[in-house]
């Protein structure tokens, strides 16, 4: 038997689905073959058959399945419950009609299925019904099994899992076929293995809001959410919880769980079956959340969970927290700080779960381990375990992470032991301490598979959860989490990166997946390094120059990521931008606002005026978020997301602040009178004074012609020029202020002038250049700047090809009272354009932008 990869994506060696050459129409052809089973036939697929009588969850997926060959070739296959076909996919589990059939005259090997978890065959038949030629069989061992069997064919027709929670398109093919053979993705390594709805409001409620118009999840809701679970393996479930009550809301969301074949729970503070807002919305009823004084309403609290979930295979947590996720049972201290009261609260423990259990037999008449409970090892609940706390033997032990995605306690060799197994609860979202992540992805892939790997080699593998916030923008983890949970070792930290490769594969297509691979695993990496929350003006070093190169890589890979955006078909574009081109948007704009604050910072504290152009820049990310974020919610997908993306993220202090929305980091502005007309007074660095042209101390204009600035001229910010040009230059300068130390007496001054042409005097242009109370030195900068023999190869060609002259003066320094001097610069020529002005104390090496501008300050104004 092959057996199929874990990772249950575009597995086309598996499937081999045969496309073709796309004619004019854009219609996909694929060969048919006698050696493949055919499942579309010129845009007709295969007949689904399947028993009446079969469980609701498989006829849920088998209607998903004929939708899904609809979305393919635009036609729905026929669903059947009596044969009526040559050829046809036949679905069902172990128990049900058509698969006893083909078990009974060993048309499939039922031993491969028999006391399996969660398993599917999927093989090609011939003859295995009367009257039927051929058939492609899934079969399951139990109703998930079959279900996983019934939507790995719908990803191999070519439907992502994220087909709807990410508009994920789907190629339309008019053939395709299957090479003969039989399948299987084998049992789950995990027994349960779910995804936690949390912190979900303002994004998730308010989509919900929009899409649905109510206050809370329904069932139509929810039914999407468990269908997206199914469809990667999963199983299992914690329903959002801050302000909904999935049992309460709807009295169908629990229905529909059971029916599509999701395994429901409630989350670590949540006991027997009973969501926090049911006792919320009636505390003044209830009275408090405290066990020792409320036990006799608190234990009919309880009953109610169970009693409603008796008929269902819900996994009831066991033991109790504080009111609304808190420590139990504390006090405050003097300073309103959680005082712990271990030894008391282990022994109320202790009979809070005597109590649960007793409550659990009574109303399901069987013993309490024959109903699966987990007991959540979290926070302060942790250190009752470490004290000696303990559970009955049937319970499922779930360890948490630090919410952080490390995991912080694992099982020892002899607690390995216990009967009942241990489960993980890992954290992609979390409100809390120090700072609330909750607006984007910023999990790396390396960190979660290195965490998982170990967590399994633990042998904690009976529950997996995950915390997932609103669920998007968390699709990557998601799957990485879900896939891991159904083969921990599948990957390794060689082949590690053939997961997202494969993500991106399904999503975008094969000739995009590398590129696709390669930004998505370097945003993961970026955005890993600090959260989105906790990122400010201070978290990178500015001096060294961490802060731009960290803000660069993220520029760079947002370059990276439109450009293949632009690449694709209009179709992929909406995936493509929920997926990876906003989540890299977002956070390289956040990175370039808070490193413009950080020299908008520096700047002012040096009273230099480009702070007001950092200032500048913080304004316009600030802005750019916020449009970015307004695409995401009203333009990308018609709208579809609209308030998903809504999350405050700029403004944190601390996890719980309250501010209503993002907060435009502080910036500050240097304005002095003296700016519009110069001022500027320079530091050496290095050995060095390197000065823009406009940033003068003082200019003296012509008396036709005026000092005026052209932006962007030259290599580096702009240049300084007489105007009108035709105009005579006499009495113009152009000064600047330096402060030198007092042991220089010798500088050389490298003076860049855009590469003008004699134009006016064939023997050049030139101009003079001097410390005030020092010597003058005449530079003719363009004399030889000429087509003649001896200068058109050498210096000619070379020179207008860079678009500038250097040229190099060394001067005495006079005698002066202090440090400051200044550097006169006097046209003598018209059209002489000065760009920088470079003073080489002594430690100047040559670059071909004359180095970062040194540092200035402007003497503030009395």
């Amino acid at each position: 038997m092959k057996m199929k990869k874990s990772l249950g994506i575009l597995l086309f060696s598996l499937f081999c689905l045969d496309a073709g050459a796309i004619d004019h129409k854009g219609i996909t052809s694929a060969r048919l073959a006698p050696d493949r089973f055919t499942l579309v036939e010129n845009g007709v697929p295969d007949a689904i058959l399947i028993d009446e009588q079969e469980d609701a969850g498989v006829m849920i997926a088998a209607k998903n399945l004929r939708s899904d060959f609809k979305r393919v070739t635009g036609k729905a296959a026929d669903l059947q419950f009596e044969p009526r076909a040559k050829r046809m996919i036949i679905v069902g589990t172990l128990h049900s009609r058509y698969i006893k059939e083909l078990a009974k005259a060993k048309k499939i090997d039922a031993s491969l299925l028999k006391s399996k978890n969660e398993k599917y065959l999927m093989t090609v038949v011939s003859a295995p019904l009367e009257n039927v030629d051929e058939a492609l069989v899934i079969a399951g061992s139990d109703k998930r099994g079959t279900i996983y069997g019934i939507y790995e064919l719908s990803e191999q027709i070519g439907v992502s899992p994220w087909y709807d929670w990410a508009d994920v398109p789907v190629v339309p093919q008019q053939n395709l076929s299957i090479a003969r053979g039989s399948y299987t993705a084998g049992e789950p390594a995990v027994k349960y293995r779910g995804i936690f709805l949390n912190d979900e409001a303002p994004c998730l409620t308010g989509w919900v809001k929009h899409t649905y118009g109510t206050d809370y999840g329904d069932h139509r809701f929810y039914a999407r959410v468990f269908e997206l679970i199914l469809r990667l393996r999963g199983n299992f479930m914690w329903p959002a919880m801050w302000g909904w009550s999935f049992y309460a809301d709807d009295p169908e969301n629990s229905k529909t769980a059971n029916e599509m074949g999701v395994i429901m729970g409630t989350s670590h503070h949540e006991p027997m079956a009973r969501n926090h807002q049911e006792w919320a919305r009636k505390r003044k009823e209830y009275g408090v959340w405290d066990y020792a004084s409320n036990q006799e309403v608190i234990d009919r609290f309880f009953r109610e969970g169970i009693e409603r979930a008796a008929g269902t295979e819900d996994l009831i947590t066991i033991g109790m927290r504080g009111d609304g996720d808190t420590p139990m049972g504390g006090k405050e201290g003097e300073d309103d700080k959680y005082v712990p009261r271990d030894e008391e609260n282990m022994r109320l423990m202790e009979k809070i779960f005597k109590n649960q259990r007793r409550i659990i037999k009574e109303v399901t008449g069987k013993a309490p381990e024959k109903r699966p409970q987990v007991w959540a090892i979290y926070k302060e609940v942790q250190r009752y375990y470490d004290m000696g706390l303990r559970v009955p033997d049937d319970v499922i032990m779930l360890l948490s992470d630090d919410n952080w995605g490390n995991v912080r306690r694992l099982p020892n060799a002899e607690e390995r032991k216990h009967p009942g197994g241990w489960g993980m609860y890992y954290h992609v979202d979390y409100v809390g301490a120090p700072r609330n992540t909750k607006w984007l992805n910023v999990t790396p892939i390396q960190n979660m598979w290195e965490q998982l790997q170990l967590t399994y080699d633990y042998g904690v593998d009976k529950l997996w959860i995950l915390n997932v916030g609103d669920l998007k923008p968390m699709e990557y983890p998601i799957t990485l989490f879900l896939d891991m949970a159904w083969n921990p070792k599948r990957y390794t930290a060689d082949n590690l990166l053939e997961h997202p490769r494969g993500f991106c594969a399904q999503q975008f297509g094969e000739e995009q997946a590398d590129e696709a691979m390669r930004i998505l695993n370097l945003y993961s990496k970026y955005a890993g390094r600090v959260t989105a929350e906790m990122l400010d003006s201070g978290t990178y070093n500015l001096e060294t120059g961490e802060w731009k190169q960290v803000s660069d890589e993220f520029i760079k890979l947002e370059a990276e990521a439109l450009r293949q955006y632009i690449s694709l078909e209009p179709a992929y574009k909406d995936a493509y931008k929920q997926l990876i081109l906003f989540p890299v948007q977002a956070m390289a704009n956040l990175y370039e606002m808070y490193y413009a604050q950080a020299m908008n910072h520096k700047f002012y504290k040096e009273n230099n005026p480009q702070a007001n152009y950092w200032a500048d820049k913080v304004e316009q990310a600030f802005k750019r978020d916020k449009d970015l974020c307004h695409d995401y919610n009203n333009v990308m997908s018609g709208g579809k997301w609209k308030n998903m993306m809504i999350q405050k993220h700029i403004g944190y202090t601390s996890w719980n602040d309250n501010f209503p929305e993002d907060k435009l980091p502080e910036t500050y502005r240097v304005e002095t009178p003296e700016q519009a007309a110069g001022g500027y007074v320079f530091k050496s660095r290095n050995g060095v004074v390197a000065m823009e042209a406009e940033h003068y101390f003082e200019k003296k204009d012509a008396a036709g012609a005026q000092w005026t600035v052209i932006p962007y001229m030259g290599r580096t910010l702009s240049g300084m020029a007489l105007m009108p040009y035709s105009k005579e230059v006499a009495g113009a300068s152009l000064s600047y202020k330096m402060e030198i130390p007092e042991d220089v007496t010798e500088v050389t001054v490298h003076v860049v002038v855009k590469s003008t042409l004699a134009f006016h005097d064939t023997k050049g242009h030139e101009y003079e250049v001097g410390f005030t109370g020092g010597d003058t030195q005449t530079v003719n900068f363009n004399a030889n700047l000429n087509e003649e023999p001896e200068n058109v190869y050498s210096v000619f060609y070379p020179t207008v090809a860079r678009r500038v002259v250097e040229s190099q003066v060394k001067l005495k320094l006079p005698a002066a009272g202090d440090k400051l001097r200044t550097l006169t610069l006097k046209p003598l020529d018209p059209g002489i354009v000065f760009e920088k002005i470079v003073v080489d104390l002594g430690g100047y090496r040559k670059t071909y932008l004359y180095m970062d501008e040194s540092p200035c300050f402007i003497p503030r104004p009395e």
